[in-house]
């Protein structure tokens, strides 16, 4: 039996069935190729947590120490990630951010969106192969937010065959079969 910590990472919706919203959630999964619908239930609940705390900090006067300054720090951290624009700095523009919003910050969109894959699915198996690194660090989460000043240090492994590491096993495979090949056919010659 796995150990719960007690806070539930996703919420489902209250309404399972209804029509709009499951169209609406397929177009999501489509579009950014997630696995489940978890996936964009759990985007759904750290936005409802975020656009919940800047609701209690509007509810403040613009003159409130608390209000300015968690405001400006969630403001900050917004910015950082990439989700909120800094021509957008405001506690209200942050009431219109969006589940797609943040899907789009995921490593797995900005893999494919940078070229190094040919689909978003493409994206996630070389996510999950461990073909992609952020900076230094090797990265096998898709949904691995990228913040903004790390977003331009996306690229292939050192490890990778598409980084010029060692090739692959069926390459080398091909490639032991190609010399062996080749002997063969000169130690036919010679006789």
């Amino acid at each position: 039996m796995p150990v719960i910590n007690g806070s539930k990472t996703y919420k489902v919706p209250k309404r399972p069935y209804e029509s709009a919203r499951l169209d609406a959630e397929l177009k999501l999964a489509g579009e950014f190729g997630l696995k489940n619908k978890r996936e964009i239930y759990r985007v759904g609940l750290t936005l409802s947590k975020i656009r919940r705390a800047a609701r209690d900090l509007l509810m403040r006067s613009e003159k409130d120490p608390r209000r300015l300054f968690e405001g400006n720090a969630l403001i900050r951290r917004l910015i950082r990630i990439g989700v909120l624009d800094e021509t957008k700095a405001k506690l209200d523009y942050v009431l219109g951010l969006t589940v797609s919003d943040f899907l789009e910050r995921r490593l797995q969109t900005q893999v494919f969106k940078l070229g190094l894959a040919k689909s978003i699915h493409h994206a996630r198996v070389l996510i999950k192969q461990r073909h992609i690194r952020v900076g230094k660090q090797i990265v096998d989460v898709p949904s691995f937010i990228v913040r903004l000043d790390s977003q331009k240090h996306i690229d292939f492994a050192l490890t990778s065959p598409y980084g010029g590491g060692r090739p692959g096993r069926t390459q080398r495979k091909r490639a032991k079969a190609a010399e062996g090949g080749d002997g063969e056919d000169a130690a036919e010659d010679e006789e």
